[in-house]
C-alpha cells in the first residue's frame, strides 16, 4: 500500500509539474516581446498562475502600449488611441473596439493587480492596436545549484492522512540529515540549514501533537512531538525545489484494526464542504443573493437527511458565516478521517444564460475549457486567504507534493456520475455532466472527493429558484439520494469482498 502511494505520488508529481508549474522548475523564464510593423515596443513578464494559466499584467501592457488602464468596481478598461477594450474580473469575454471576443480563460484580480491571459495578445490586441504583435522569447537562466555553506531555510508545512502524517521542509538547496525515533518525539537534524528563531506548527490529528523547527548551533533541528505511538518514520530528500519530506505512519494495527479481511470499511462519516463564507461571498446572483448563503443552507440540509435515513454521521467544515480557508477543509476532512469528501459550490458564467448542475473530481488536467475556467474562479479564494496562507505560491504546492487523491480518482469519479445522476434525474435540470479539473479544494483529501455546481448563480432563472427553500430542500434530496445510492453500491462490494475473503479461507 506504501509502495503503491508513493509511485502514484511521484507520477502525479511529474505530471502536474509540467503541465502546472513551469515557473517552480527555476530553469528558465519567459517574456513577451511587443512588436509594430518598425520594430520592438516594449517587453513584459509572463505570468504563470497556480492553474497554470499564462497572463500578463495589464498595467504594464498599457504603459507599453502607451495607453491607459483604468479600473472600476469589477470592471476595467484598456485604451489605447481611441480604441479601447472593456473587461470583467472573473469573466473571460472581452470586449475590443465593439466587438466580443471570448479568452481561453478569465481576467483576474491578484496582489499585484489585474492580469489578462495571454491569448488576448493574439486574439485582441491587433483589433485593440493595428499593427501590433507578440513573439514569447525564451531567457535563459542558470540553473540553481547546491552551495556551499549555510543552507537557507524556505518553508515548514504540514498535512494529515487517515494513515500518515506529513511534514515537508523546504530550503535553498540540498542537505544531508540524521533521524532518532524516540517513544514521544523523533528528531531530525539538519546540518547547515540557517533559520533564525524557533517555528511551530500544532497539528494535533491524534498521531502528532506539533513539529518544532528550531537552531541546534549552526544546524537546524526538527521535533515531532507525538500525540500517541508512531510506527514507522520515513523521510525522502526532494528536489526541483529542494525538501525533506518525512511521513509519520500510524501503528499498522491501528491503521487495519477495524478492517474486514477484504481491506474495506463501511461508510462511517462524510464531511460536507459547504463554499466560501465570511468575507468570501462566491458568485452573486443578479439580484444579489450569495453563493456562501444558498450552499451553507443545502449542506445543513443534505447533513439532517443523511443522519436521519442512512445512519452515517456527518461533519460540516463550517456551520456558520465564516470564511474557511482552502486547505483546511480537506485538512479537517482527513483529521476527522471522513470516508468521503463532498463540497457543494454555485456556478458562474459570464453568460448569464448558462444554466444546470455539473459535479467534478480532481484531475490535474481539466475536461474542457469551460471546467478550467470554472476551477480558476473557484480556486481564485486563495488570494483572500491570509499571507501565511500563500506563502510561495503555498495551495498549489501542497497539491503537489502532499498529492494523496489521485489514488482516489477511480472512486472519485464513480461518486460524481453517481451523485450527477441523481440530481438530474431528481431535478430535471441541464445535465452538464462529470467533469474533472484541478480543483484545490479538493487537493489532498485522503478519501474520495467531488465537488458538486448546484446551479448557476448568475443565471436569473437559477437564482431566483435557488434563493427559494423550496428548491433548496429539492437540492439536498438529490445530493442525498446520490450518496445514498453510492452507499448501497459500496456496501454490496464490501459484502461480495468479505464473501470473497471468507471462501478464500
Amino acid at each position: 500500500m506504501i509502495g503503491r502511494r508513493g509511485a502514484v505520488l511521484l507520477m502525479g508529481l511529474a505530471v502536474l509539474l509540467g503541465a502546472l508549474a513551469p515557473a517552480a522548475l527555476a530553469a528558465r523564464s519567459e517574456t513577451v516581446e511587443i512588436r509594430s510593423r518598425t520594430g520592438t515596443v516594449g517587453r513584459l513578464a509572463r505570468v504563470v498562475v497556480d492553474d497554470g494559466g499564462s497572463y500578463v499584467a495589464a498595467d504594464k501592457l498599457a504603459a507599453v502600449l502607451k495607453g491607459a488602464w483604468n479600473i472600476k468596481g469589477t470592471r476595467a478598461t484598456l485604451t489605447v488611441g481611441k480604441r479601447s477594450a472593456q473587461f470583467v474580473r472573473n469573466q473571460s469575454r472581452v470586449v475590443v473596439d465593439g466587438q466580443p471576443v471570448v479568452l481561453d480563460a478569465a481576467t483576474r484580480s491578484v496582489a499585484t493587480g489585474w492580469i489578462i491571459p495571454e491569448d488576448f495578445l493574439a486574439k485582441g490586441l491587433p483589433r485593440l492596436a493595428p499593427g501590433m504583435s507578440a513573439v514569447v522569447l525564451e531567457v535563459k537562466k542558470p540553473v540553481a545549484r547546491p552551495v556551499q555553506g549555510a543552507v537557507t531555510f524556505e518553508e515548514l508545512r504540514h498535512r494529515s492522512y487517515p494513515t500518515f502524517t506529513r511534514i515537508v521542509v523546504e530550503m535553498a538547496s540540498a542537505i544531508d540529515h540524521s533521524m532518532n525515533q524516540g517513544r514521544q518525539e523523533v528528531r531530525v537534524r539538519l546540518p547547515r540549514l540557517s533559520i533564525t528563531g524557533a517555528r511551530t506548527e500544532e497539528i494535533g490529528d491524534g498521531l502528532v501533537k506539533e513539529v518544532r523547527l528550531e537552531p541546534a548551533g549552526s544546524d537546524a533541528m526538527l521535533r515531532i512531538v507525538l500525540e500517541s505511538r508512531a510506527g514507522e518514520v520515513k523521510a525522502t530528500a526532494l528536489q526541483d525545489p529542494f525538501r525533506l519530506v518525512l511521513d509519520v505512519y500510524r501503528p499498522r494495527e491501528a491503521v487495519t484494526g477495524g478492517l474486514g479481511q477484504s481491506g474495506m470499511e463501511p461508510l462511517r462519516l462524510i464531511v460536507l464542504d459547504p463554499g466560501h463564507g465570511g468575507h468570501d461571498p462566491g458568485a452573486t446572483g443578479p439580484s444579489g443573493l450569495t453563493e456562501k448563503e444558498v450552499v451553507l443552507d443545502v449542506a445543513k440540509r443534505v447533513a439532517r437527511l443523511i443522519e436521519d435515513d442512512l445512519g452515517v454521521k456527518v461533519a460540516l467544515t463550517r456551520t456558520t458565516d465564516v470564511f474557511v480557508p482552502l486547505r483546511d477543509r480537506t485538512n479537517f476532512a482527513n483529521k476527522q478521517r471522513a470516508d468521503l469528501f463532498v463540497s457543494i459550490h454555485a456556478n458562474a458564467h459570464p453568460r448569464s444564460v448558462s444554466e444546470g448542475v455539473e459535479t467534478y473530481f480532481l484531475s490535474s488536467e481539466a475536461s474542457d475549457n469551460d471546467a478550467r475556467q470554472t476551477a480558476a474562479i473557484e480556486n481564485g479564494v486563495v488570494q483572500l486567504e491570509s499571507p501565511a496562507s500563500k506563502t510561495k505560491g503555498d495551495l498549489l504546492k501542497s497539491i503537489l507534493w502532499d498529492l494523496a487523491q489521485s489514488e482516489f480518482q477511480q472512486e472519485s469519479s464513480f461518486m460524481a456520475g453517481t451523485v450527477q445522476d441523481s440530481m438530474t434525474r431528481s431535478l430535471r435540470l441541464v445535465n452538464r455532466g462529470v467533469k474533472q479539473a484541478g480543483f484545490y479544494v479538493l487537493g489532498g483529501a485522503a478519501m474520495p472527493a467531488v465537488l458538486i455546481e448546484i446551479g448557476f448563480m448568475t443565471n436569473p432563472k437559477e437564482e431566483k429558484k435557488l434563493a427559494t427553500i423550496a428548491h433548496r430542500e429539492a437540492v439536498a434530496k438529490a445530493i442525498y439520494a446520490g450518496l445514498s445510492e453510492y452507499k448501497h453500491r459500496h456496501d454490496q462490494r464490501l459484502s461480495t469482498a468479505a464473501a470473497g475473503a471468507k471462501g478464500a479461507r
